[in-house]
């Protein structure tokens, strides 16, 4: 019997070496096989013969052990090593690679099956599909306006290549960028007269060299600024003063050239040295009763002279008022494009109007509440917006405007967003640099493109360059990813002890993640199975050499009888 257990032992490990001879062929057989997860085999010995039962310590004798002898060895476990396998780029967007545990999920003929292989295509009805056995991949396809539905609940994956996204109007405008506060202001600040009046001059009575030129108040209101001079000593006659006493005339008029409703005008005697002749009158403040109108009227450079010059007026040294100007495409409701510009003009310190300048495709309603024009004004301590003013009143909401396009289509009422903070408008000490960040309106498109992003979002890009969600790809994990068993076709199916499903959205509810244009390979290593397979050959011929060995001994036996 002892030679029998010997030859029968040697038997089942000849069997279970030639099993792990089995599992390293497959497993090297599947070396470049995408997805593909390699297998391991592990053994046990199998029952032991009792020879002799151990006895306790007694007080006169101590214990025993029990011997047993062995009868063989079995498979223990044929597992799969899950673990990541590394990435081939193949540039194609279906290709499809998952890093981590998760498995696409996918319906073959009503039944749900799951895989590691990514090499998918769209078919001819846009289906997302196996092209090896035509198993569909399943997931969440969003809604017409590219919403993924919340939950864990799939469905075939399905693009319409034909898909074609209609004209949406432009409703919101987001701008952003930064306003130079060092920039010159358009408020008027300082009025500078200059030139030589003739001493001794006949004529300059009141009104006969009026000059009018354009100021702007700290609000930037425009106004009309009338200057003249008069020779207050001149008597009417020919005979010419002994010395010419000037006086300065002055008014304020609106935009328009009419008297104010509060009338700010008003007379400066003029004062000259008797030696030098030059000016000795300190500027006037001219100053309306809302401190809107505040500037200097400035004589200093004013002399007289038998031999006059012309008489010259210069607004705040002739410096311009910087104008920073950002322009936007809008969409109208048929799709047609505008280019909207709003222009920013810097008005008093920390204050900077700004006016929406009407495309010349249409016009910009000018009523209120739709005013396309107001000021913004900063924070003197960050430069962030403090208040926006439409037309003349603070407003605690968005600024709107309304474009009444010529095309004949609806008009376009539109938020415009300044920003909030450092996300949007600010004044500082850079120079100036305003943009849209955004505008919500597209002209009508059609699909030219689809991208697959990390989180297994299928996305389209449309001609008109937007970009909509159209399906998410969803992914599976299970309890016991050893308890699937492989059906081929690189598919897995769920057995006993793999545990039920766990469906999610691959990187949210779900650790993995999907690489695009990319496939996972075989997580094979040659160099371990080409020792192992070197271990399987040794174990089988030391297991052949057991049972050759034991019919010797046999052998040996048989001839005792000769």
């Amino acid at each position: 019997m002892a030679l029998l257990n010997s030859l029968f032992s040697g038997v089942s490990g000849l069997r279970n070496h030639q099993a792990m001879m089995d599992v390293i062929g497959n497993n090297i057989a599947n070396v470049n096989t995408i997805g593909y997860k390699g297998s391991r085999i592990t053994f046990s010995d199998t029952f032991n013969q009792m020879i002799k039962a151990g006895t306790n310590p007694t007080d006169g004798a101590g214990g025993t052990n029990s011997m047993q002898v062995g009868l063989g060895m079995k498979v223990n476990s044929i597992d799969r090593n899950w673990n990541q396998g590394t990435f081939e780029r193949t540039g194609i967007t279906t290709d499809l690679a998952l890093q981590g545990p998760g498995l696409f999920i996918l319906n073959n003929n009503g039944t749900q099956q799951y895989s590691r292989a990514g090499a998918f295509i769209f078919d001819a009805n846009g289906t997302l599909v196996n092209p090896q056995n035509g198993a569909v991949v399943q997931g969440k396809v969003a809604n017409g306006l590219g919403e993924i539905p919340a939950g864990n609940s799939v469905q075939d994956i399905v693009i319409d290549k034909n898909l074609r996204l209609p004209a949406i109007a432009t409703q919101n405008i987001s701008w952003g960028g930064n306003l130079e506060s060092s920039s010159p202001t358009l408020r008027t600040d300082i009025v500078e007269m200059s030139g030589s009046y003739k001493s001794d001059d006949i004529a300059n009575a009141a009104g006969t060299d009026q000059q009018t030129y354009v100021i702007y108040g700290g609000d930037g209101t425009e106004y009309q600024l009338v200057l003249d001079y008069e020779n207050t000593a001149y008597d009417g006659t020919t005979t010419p003063p002994t010395n010419a006493a000037y006086t300065v005339n002055y008014e304020i008029l609106d935009k328009a050239g009419n008297p104010l409703s509060t009338p700010l005008t008003g007379t400066q005697a003029l004062s000259f040295d008797s030696i030098t002749n030059k000016n000795t009158t300190s500027a006037l403040n001219i100053i309306d009763s809302s401190g809107n109108i505040n500037f200097d009227l400035n004589f200093n450079a004013l002399s007289t002279n038998t031999s006059p010059t012309e008489i010259n007026t210069t607004i705040d040294k002739n410096d311009s008022p910087e104008e920073v100007t950002g322009t936007v495409t809008i969409y109208d409701t048929l799709g047609n494009a505008h280019s909207l510009t709003i222009k920013y003009t810097h008005i008093d310190n920390n204050s900077w109007a700004w006016e929406v300048e009407a495309p010349a495709t249409g016009e910009l309603t000018t009523a209120a509440p739709y005013q396309p024009n107001g000021v913004i004004k900063f924070k003197p301590g960050d430069g962030t917006i403090e208040s926006i003013k439409q037309g003349d009143a603070i407003i605690s909401t968005l600024p709107s405007i309304s474009f009444q396009p010529t095309n004949g289509t609806d008009a376009m009422p539109m938020q415009l967003d300044f920003g909030v903070g450092t996300n949007g408008i600010t004044q500082t000490a850079l120079s100036s640099q305003v943009a849209a960040l955004s505008q919500d309106g597209s002209a009508a498109s059609s699909l030219a493109n689809l991208n697959i992003d990390q989180y297994g979002n299928i996305v389209g890009i449309f001609s008109n360059g937007t970009s909509q969600a159209l399906a998410q790809v969803m992914v599976a994990t299970f309890p016991n990813l050893n308890g699937l068993v492989s059906i081929g076709d690189n598919m897995y199916q769920v057995a006993a002890n793999a545990g039920d499903p766990r469906i999610g959205e691959p990187g949210e509810s779900s650790t993995t993640t999907i690489q695009s244009g990319a496939l996972e390979q075989s997580n094979v290593d040659l160099s371990e199975e080409f020792t192992k397979m070197i271990v399987s050959q040794r174990g089988f011929q030391a297991n052949a050499r057991v049972v050759t060995t034991a019919d010797a001994l046999l052998q040996e036996i048989t001839n005792l009888i000769r």
